[in-house]
């Protein structure tokens, strides 16, 4: 693998786990019964479509390390828009990256946002661990409470910043598990909370691919009038079956990749 790469995906990762310390639990207990290292199956970022900071920018730097360009996903109702990027090499994960389309949103909700981006120096994406830099920018309470009241994604976005939303074990790559309900029930025998947002499993074999995910952890961020309790990331787990054509399934579902976004809603 080259080295860049490798390390990117390091950086992410070490970020995601400071972040997610369930995702640290759940890869150990996965990994307990393996011979071989957890392959991930794809990462995930969310970013705003904004000019500094959208997704083609994001994406440039998976495709500096040979990337291409998969599939492009809509979610009206959630207002993202995302695409899928790819690498020849099987054992790189896949890359998910979704953007807010912030005109879609009040116009209160866009000028909170457009206030936290003009914080980010025009140059700020091309530094080599931007992808796991976090926020540019201070944020009150009160403003993530706000952008909450509209969209979750955009109040984790004020939150979280640029950094991996999600990892995804490649259930295909698990030596011990051949089913994704044998997954899900090994995590729930040791205390995790499933995402249950259209049921624990997410997509079918007639799709071609079932996810699931924890609920995300959550953790006590400084905001800049105080602190607050919010959801971080969470961990995801994929099972791809094969096209006719004899080779896996290398897209995602709009239908279940929508439900997977709720991972990060505030419990009830």
């Amino acid at each position: 693998m080259h080295n860049h790469t490798e390390s990117l995906f390091a950086g992410l990762w070490q970020d995601y786990v400071n972040h997610t310390p369930s995702a640290m639990s759940i890869h150990e207990l996965l990994g307990a019964t393996q011979d071989k290292p957890i392959i991930n199956d794809h990462i995930a970022l969310r970013t705003f479509n904004h000019d500094k900071v959208n997704l083609d920018k994001l994406a440039e730097h998976f495709i500096r390390l040979g990337y291409k360009e998969g599939g492009e996903y809509h979610f009206k109702a959630k207002k993202l828009y995302a695409k899928h990027f790819e690498h020849e090499d099987p054992t790189l994960p896949k890359v998910f990256i979704s953007q807010l389309l912030c005109e879609q949103l009040s116009e209160q909700a866009q000028h909170l946002i457009n206030q936290l981006v003009d914080s980010v120096d025009e140059q700020a994406y091309l530094a080599d661990d931007f992808l796991y830099s976090g926020i540019h920018w201070s944020v009150e309470r009160q403003v993530y409470e706000t952008l909450a009241a509209e969209s979750e994604y955009a109040a984790w976005m004020s939150a979280w910043g640029f950094r991996a939303n999600h990892f995804t074990v490649s259930i295909n790559e698990l030596e011990q598990y051949d089913t994704i309900e044998a997954v899900n029930q090994k995590l729930k025998d040791s205390g995790y909370t499933l995402n249950s947002a259209g049921g624990e499993i997410k997509g079918s074999p007639e799709v071609l691919l079932e996810q699931s995910s924890t609920m995300a952890d959550t953790k006590t961020l400084d905001f800049s009038d105080g602190q607050l309790t919010i959801p971080s990331c969470f961990y995801e787990f994929a099972l791809r079956y094969k096209k006719p054509d004899g080779k896996l399934y290398s897209g995602f579902v709009e239908a279940s990749a929508d439900k997977i976004f709720e991972s990060t809603n505030k419990a009830d």
